[in-house]
């Protein structure tokens, strides 16, 4: 059953396909910054560390959206974005508009 929004479902496949292209790129800029760190004064080298720990974490977040955006792309192509995956209730838009790719009802997700 495909759910009525307010927002054309083309508009937000649009969007998660931004959001897919921006990670990549984000991802992308982490790695380079990661690699780049070959200072040979300590201290330098201690703050570039946790420099290095923010941006790690900043990738393994992103890392894990990007699944999340390609079954939120599967679900549009398949007709059942909106839908949530557990119970099959319809996912508020507003829930929708704020974690676009979630497959779950504000109930479920609990």
């Amino acid at each position: 059953m495909q759910v009525p929004f307010k927002r054309p479902l083309a508009a937000r496949r649009t969007m998660l396909e931004a959001r897919l292209i921006e990670l990549g790129a984000r991802l992308e800029a982490i790695e380079e910054e990661l690699d780049s760190h070959q200072n040979p004064d300590w201290e330098d080298l201690a703050t570039e560390r946790e420099t290095d720990e923010v941006l790690e974490a900043t990738g393994l977040a992103g890392l894990a959206e990007i699944p999340q955006i390609r079954a939120a792309l599967h679900r549009i192509e398949s007709g059942t974005y909106g839908e949530c995956v557990q119970c099959g209730a319809e996912i508020a838009e507003a829930r929708l508009d704020a974690l676009p790719w979630t497959p779950f009802c504000r109930r479920c997700a609990r």
